[in-house]
């Protein structure tokens, strides 16, 4: 059971230096429009007033670039120097690079943030990345600790009614390894396991790209 345990942590640290490589060699392989939960998180942060944005696993920024375009002050987090670079160039060439701030960290590590920093918390699959549900449990009280009271987090997941859920390498609990790329799929169980300290405001069933991808949009108040 522990060379077990060693393997499978060993194959969740080896995320980071694969999707440095996908980034590195695929420039925009996240694609350059705003996704559709960024949009919907826009509307919302822009109806209660929220302007101080924290993102999480930024990608290549087209999110974040979003979101600063749209006059909300952005702290984008993301554990690829590749991808923060990537975010930090684009928002120099595009002029908004007052609105933004890209920090390369790793998201199973403390925030490197102050109590109540934030006015929301936005991320867009990051929870279902190579992330075990201790890790994910600890996120969520340290996501909660920066935002302020009534603060917001929005997160995207792969669910359970997911083609590629039960396929590829099983790696525990109910992550699957399918293309190289480790998933953590989401059941709605998990989402109300994950909700100490907030109240739930909506949780949204959408689909994303060609297979398609099933995700929840989790939407969530700190108390």
């Amino acid at each position: 059971m522990a060379e077990e345990n060693g393997t499978v942590k060993k194959v969740l640290n080896g995320q980071r230096q694969h999707w440095q490589n996908m980034f590195s060699n695929k420039p925009e392989m996240l694609g350059t429009e705003p996704s559709d939960p960024a949009q919907k998180a826009a509307e919302l942060f822009k109806k209660e007033g929220r302007t101080r944005i924290l993102e999480l696993g930024g990608g290549q920024g087209r999110d974040t670039i979003f979101f600063a375009r749209n006059g909300f002050q952005v702290h984008v987090l993301d554990y690829c120097e590749s991808g923060v670079e990537t975010i930090a160039r684009k928002a120099k060439e595009l002029g908004v690079s007052r609105s933004i701030t890209a920090i390369c960290h790793d998201i199973r590590k403390p925030l490197p943030f102050d109590d109540e920093s934030f006015d929301a918390c936005y991320s867009h699959m990051v929870y279902c990345m190579a992330l075990t549900r201790a890790e994910l449990e600890f996120l969520s009280v340290e996501i909660r600790r920066v935002l302020k009271p009534n603060g917001l987090n929005i997160y995207t997941v792969r669910n359970t009614k997911d083609p590629h859920y039960g396929t590829g390498i099983h790696h525990g609990e109910q992550i699957y390894e399918v293309g190289g790329f480790v998933i953590h799929f989401f059941n709605k169980e998990m989402v109300e396991d994950l909700t100490k300290g907030f109240e739930i405001v909506s949780v949204d069933e959408f689909e994303e790209s060609r297979l398609p991808r099933r995700l929840f949009r989790v939407t969530l108040r700190k108390r």
